[in-house]
């Protein structure tokens, strides 16, 4: 039976403000929280470090804020994600209930690991980012809709222009995101594609000394 597919076409909910520039992956999920067993351990950690003092006390960052409570896009800013590749930080985003990013810009690998696992980070232009920040910051408890077949951002009163890459946005919209799933349906091309690939050379152990 053919895995299920699972196509992200539109996201609907509060949003939350993360804004700044360059906000790298040791910012998004501290070094400490990387020996986790499973990625589900990482669940509420994003940010942790920029949200909590040493004493566990809160530093009142806008995702502890009542009024962005249970956002599933989170907005941020220019070259979100760089720094350190680990697949961590988009990981811990998506398993604390984000569904979506929206930023400036993202670095590379950061957009790809997020693509791999159903997290779409779209662009939108630096004018429309400061309109959109005003916005939450005017009405927190407005839903909002990122939809990424009209590569629109909505909140019911403005519409913005969102931009993405057309192959990641393409696999989102036919669910085609997730490589495990599209291994699953494809068992006789692996299968082929196994038998072009040489045996692996047998390297006798060494019992010497």
């Amino acid at each position: 039976m053919p895995a299920i597919l699972h196509p992200i076409t539109t996201i609907t909910g509060k949003a939350v403000p993360v804004p700044g520039a360059n906000m790298d992956t040791d910012r998004i999920i501290p070094a400490r929280f990387l020996k986790c067993v499973t990625f589900d351990e990482l669940a509420g950690k994003m940010f942790y470090d920029e949200r909590f003092n040493a004493d566990g006390t809160s530093k009142g960052h806008p995702i502890d804020d009542p009024q962005h409570a249970g956002a599933a896009i989170l907005i941020g800013g220019e070259n979100f994600g760089c720094g350190s590749s680990r697949e961590h930080a988009p990981q811990a985003i998506k398993r604390s209930g984000i569904r979506a990013v929206v930023a400036e810009s993202f670095a590379e690998i950061f957009f790809g690991n997020s693509s791999g696992i159903g997290l779409p980070c779209v662009c939108a232009d630096a004018p429309d980012l400061a309109i959109i920040h005003e916005k939450l910051a005017a009405h927190p408890e407005v839903e909002w809709t990122l939809d990424l077949q009209a590569m629109q951002l909505s909140d019911g009163t403005a519409t913005f222009a969102l931009h993405m890459p057309s192959e990641p946005r393409e696999a989102f919209l036919t669910g085609r995101w997730d490589a495990v799933t599209e291994l699953m349906n494809a068992p006789a091309r692996v299968e082929e594609l196994a038998r072009t690939l040489p045996a692996p050379a047998y390297t006798p152990p060494n019992h010497a000394g």
